[in-house]
């Protein structure tokens, strides 16, 4: 009953109010009373301040500057083989596995289209279509910058307005089409491995979506999509990327959805649902593409 009470608020609750009054609140520079939340936040959701670069709260003059806060250079350290791409965020394992022609699993009896989740853009779908994907959760807990599963050039930035649905397990076992409902921000990379996508999916109270070249996608919030094209790897202005490097955060919050080609990568046997995820630990082996290296 509790559960299904739920799920019904998910649709009555004021969700964008409730996000921008989150993000606000995030933002304020309240001293004391700033320190006060986060410890509090701390000691609800067990946070592990010691891997922090600064573990004290008072360091942090807002709540997001403590909810992005940087890690230790050693806390999370990157799988070096070549082949291996590694995991891009803390949290657990929502669902992985191959995509069904063009359906993605997200969770026992629900499956979302790839041409939903890809804002109808038809060349993206036929790259990812028989692909594979991994759908990563990002507790409140955990660590909340998004770093590179492997060396990319990014191609495409794609910014699709859509819902603010809480992103968390129960919501996602029982809300149809969640991640191609929500807002998202969709980052596209070539790579030696084929085309990659990375999907940073909005929620109820992320305040924000950032990239590194881009700054703040999310919000401002205007309802149309968004569209950016980038250089290629021997080009001027081209953004490179290393494998592990950070690519984007949350300002609380959510979920990235990473969308492989077909016959690009092998997923680690590992990915099973619920799985703990860490930064730089094995995600995929690669196989690396005919027309390698990067285009």
């Amino acid at each position: 009953m509790l559960d299904r009470i739920k799920i019904a608020l998910q649709y009555v609750l004021p969700k964008l109010w409730l996000t921008q009054l989150a993000g606000w609140g995030a933002e304020l520079q309240a001293g004391w009373l700033t320190k006060l939340v986060i410890d509090l936040f701390v000691r609800f959701y067990r946070v592990d301040m010691q891997e922090a670069q600064q573990p004290e709260t008072s360091a942090y003059r807002t709540f997001n500057a403590f909810f992005v806060r940087p890690l230790r250079d050693d806390a999370r350290p990157i799988d070096s083989d070549p082949d291996a791409l590694v995991m891009p965020a803390d949290g657990i394992v929502s669902q992985s596995g191959p995509i069904a022609g063009g359906l993605v699993f997200q969770a026992k009896g629900h499956h979302y289209s790839l041409e939903a989740l890809l804002a109808g853009d038809e060349r993206l779908v036929d790259d990812f279509r028989d692909g594979s994907f991994v759908t990563t959760y990002l507790a409140p807990r955990d660590y909340h910058r998004v770093h590179m599963p492997c060396n990319g050039v990014l191609r495409e930035m794609i910014y699709v307005p859509g819902e603010l649905f809480s992103v968390n397990p129960l919501t996602a076992a029982n809300i149809p089409n969640l991640f191609a409902r929500n807002e998202r921000v969709i980052c596209v990379f070539a790579t030696d491995f084929g085309p990659m996508a990375q999907i940073l999916v909005g929620a109820t109270i992320v305040g924000s979506i950032e990239t590194t070249w881009a700054g703040v996608v999310t919000p401002p919030r205007e309802g149309i999509i968004k569209r950016w094209r980038y250089p290629r790897a021997d080009e001027d202005g081209a953004v490179v990327f290393l494998k592990g490097q950070e690519m984007g955060r949350f300002k609380l919050g959510s979920t990235v959805v990473n969308l492989f080609a077909n016959d690009g990568v092998s997923l680690g046997d590992h990915l099973h649902s619920r799985a703990a995820t860490r930064v730089g630990g094995r995600l995929a082996t690669g196989i690396a593409q005919a027309d390698s290296p990067l285009p």
